[in-house]
Formats: structure tokens, sequence, C-alpha cells
């Protein structure tokens, strides 16, 4: 729906008994219709005074008048915030996150630091920027509020099993430790208060990947400044390093997927696609690594290998983008034009914005 304007109104005593006894001489912020941009006192409703207010709080959170708004949204509509959090959630299944991500910031406004919604809204942050800092910044602004918790719950618990996800996928392994280790304390104090069920499946997760982290040394110093390296583009300064951390954990999967990323990334092909079956033998095998295998195997000209570990990746990741797009590069270079054309045209149905898809097109 279309927003308004937002204007400032005063009201008179009568308006003001009607909508439950509103201070006359603290101005009103109303959300006036898109199609009836003037403001008409017979026209002031329940609905314009909430929309208004909340887009205040939205813009203004700690304004001089942002506490009464909140009285005053609490009086006539108590239940607005878990209303508002549902609506954003089923907008984000529906696959409207953006949608979401403008409903939470009105409840950023409306309830500043609740954990619920920072929970939630870090997750959507996440569904959208998956590779972005804006989720990064979500999750560090619910932890925020987790970590200074002097009552922490079940929302709070699981802050800190989500972020400590969201950062061992992006190979933060001591982020990550932090994360699930906090988060074992929390649930190993709520055990302790006689509710033995609680959270029991995340614990075994996270105790599953603190293992991982640790049995693997993806917290060494060596293979954090590898990564680190490779990402900036310093590929052979970053080898040396990933080359030191695998002689001390030489069955470590991610240590080879790492040094197997930065070969690739310097054109050596075939150095390459060796690290990633190394990697896959040793416990890496997921999406990424049979897509950086394919990218090797492609330009070595092995183009039936090349396909066999695309499909395999795209059965893990069915909506990745990287992983459609190399099936269509592929197909192309087999001479599939077809088949090439409909793979970027699937790419820019799950983001109409890929330059790559864009280019390959007619």
């Amino acid at each position: 729906m279309e927003k308004g304007r937002l204007v400032y109104i005063t009201i008179s005593e009568k308006l003001a008994r009607k909508f439950g006894g509103l201070d006359v001489s603290i101005p009103l912020p109303v959300e006036l219709p898109a199609e009836k941009p003037e403001f008409d006192p017979r026209d002031l409703s329940e609905e314009m005074i909430l929309s208004g207010m909340l887009r205040d709080l939205a813009r203004q959170p700690e304004g001089k008048h942002s506490e009464y708004y909140r009285q005053i949204i609490g009086a006539l509509k108590p239940n607005l915030l878990g209303e508002l959090n549902e609506a954003a959630i089923l907008k984000s299944r529906n696959g409207d996150h953006q949608s979401a991500l403008e409903i939470f910031s009105l409840l950023d406004g409306l309830a500043p630091d609740h954990p619920l919604i920072l929970l939630n809204k870090a997750l959507v942050s996440e569904a959208i920027f998956p590779d972005g800092e804006d989720a990064g910044a979500a999750w560090e602004a619910a932890l925020a509020v987790a970590e200074d918790s002097e009552f922490p719950g079940s929302v709070e618990r699981d802050i800190l099993f989500y972020a400590g996800l969201f950062y061992y996928r992006r190979n933060k392994y001591r982020r990550a430790l932090f994360c699930l280790e906090s988060f074992l304390d929390m649930a190993d104090a709520v055990n302790a208060e006689e509710e033995p069920e609680a959270d029991d499946e995340k614990k075994n997760q996270a105790e599953a990947l603190l293992r991982e982290i640790r049995g693997s040394g993806l917290d060494d110093d060596d293979f954090r400044e590898a990564l680190d390296l490779v990402n900036a583009g310093r590929e052979e300064e970053g080898l040396s390093r990933a080359r030191a951390f695998l002689e001390r954990y030489p069955r470590a999967g991610r240590g080879w997927f790492l040094l197997g990323w930065g070969l690739r990334r310097l054109g050596r092909w075939e150095n390459g696609a060796a690290c990633f079956e190394k990697a896959i033998e040793f416990g890496c095998d997921n999406g990424d690594a049979r897509n950086e295998l394919a990218i090797c195997r492609m330009e070595l000209g092995d183009y039936e290998e090349s396909r066999r570990n695309l499909e395999k990746a795209l059965g893990e990741n069915p909506d990745d983008v990287k992983i459609i797009s190399n099936m269509g590069i592929l197909a192309l270079k087999e001479g599939k034009d077809a088949e090439a054309e409909a793979f970027f045209r699937t790419v820019l149905e799950l983001d109409p914005a890929d330059a790559i898809a864009r280019s390959f097109l007619p």
C-alpha cells in the first residue's frame, strides 16, 4: 500500500476524549491517506494515529515525545507489537523480504532493543543479504542485547545459537565459537533449573560445530589470516598461511577448501581441483566445494565432471544463483545455447540485478 503524508496536528479536547484522552499539548503525528493528502478532523481515525506514531518512532526512536507515543500505541492497540512481528515473518516466508524489513524498521522504533524483534530482523536480513554487511550488523545488534540481558531467556539463547550458525557459515570461526559457547552456557544453566529438554536439539548441533572448529583448528591464527588474505586479494600470502595451517591439520577439509579457493582465484585450475577433491574427501562435501571444483574442471575442459559436480551442488542449494549461473556458462561452452539461456533467465528470476546473467542474455 502506498504511504501517505505524515503530518503533525493539534487536536481539540473533544477529539482527544474520543481517542482515550490524548494530551492536546503534544503534537499528534498522523498519516494521511495517499488519496486524501489534506487533513480533515472529521476523517481522523485510530489507524491514522497508529501509523503516524509508528512512522515518527521509526524516524526518531529517542525523540522528545517518543515514550508518550509508545504509551498511546499500547493503550490503543495492546497487541500491536506481536501482530506486526507476525506480519513481518509472514511477509518473509512468502518471499517479500523487503516489506518484512520495512515492518521491522517500524518495530525498532516501537520497541527498541526488543530481543525477539532483533532476532527476527537478523534472520530476515540474512535471508536477503546472505553475504553482505547488513546481516552482520543485524546479528551484532541482536547479540549486544542478548549479552547484556540480566535475565536471559529462550529468545536470548536463540540469538546466540543462530548468530553462531551465521558466523560459522561465513567462516568467522572465532566469533562462532564465542556465540556457540555462550549459548551452551545459557542452555546448561536452564537445564540446571530442571528443564532437561530445553534446547536439546540446538545443544547437540552447537556441540558438534564446536568439536569441528576446535578439532580442525578453524580458530587457528594461520587459518584466520589465510582467509583474510585471500579475501583481500593477497592470494600468494594467503596460500603460504594456508599451507602452514595444513601442515598442522592435514585432514582439515576447510583448510584444503581455502587452499583450493586461493589457487582457483589465481587460475591454477589443476592444483585447485586437487585441493577441492581433498576438501571433499576430508568432510567438506558441500555445495560450495562442489561448485568450486566444477569451475576448475570446466576450465580444464572436463565438462562431464564439471556438470556432475554442479548438479550435486545444485541439489544441495537449488536457489544458489552462483551455481545456476555456472550451469549456464557450462552449457554455453558445450554449445547448448537454449539450455544456457534458460539457466540465466532462472538466475534473473531469483536476482533481477545479477550482472553476470544479464551479460550472457541477448
